[in-house]
């Protein structure tokens, strides 16, 4: 009897490790859809989206302009569960960027940078 209690011990916590292990997405990418690289545009209310990475519960999204290594502001850094984002912006020179979570890994951030004029 003491036996067969030790293997339902060992087998619920082999099954319960099996359950929470977090697959690894570092290696993987986020692929953007829009707005594109070197892109201009003549409106300010921009759809951000990209494609979903398998096993990614969140997305870290952040807009800067007129880019990261010379941000005079950050417009927008928030975290997201969805692939889309709208935002409302002034006319100028941006850089996008978003990566994909999970509660143990994140891809490398894809960044885009695009213009809004008249």
């Amino acid at each position: 009897m003491r036996y067969i209690k030790l293997i339902l011990v060992v087998g619920l916590l082999v099954s319960c490790e099996e359950i929470i292990e977090v697959e690894d997405i570092s290696n993987d990418s986020v692929t953007i859809l829009a707005p594109s690289d070197a892109t201009t545009l003549a409106i300010t209310d921009i759809n951000f989206s990209w494609d979903a990475v398998e096993d990614a519960e969140k997305y870290k999204l952040q807009i800067a302009t007129p880019s990261f290594e010379m941000a005079n502001q950050i417009v927008m850094d928030t975290t997201i569960t969805v692939i889309s984002f709208n935002q409302t912006l002034e006319l100028g020179d941006y850089q996008w960027r978003v990566r994909a979570e999970n509660s143990d890994y994140q891809t490398e951030y894809s960044t885009q940078s695009f213009t809004i004029e008249e």
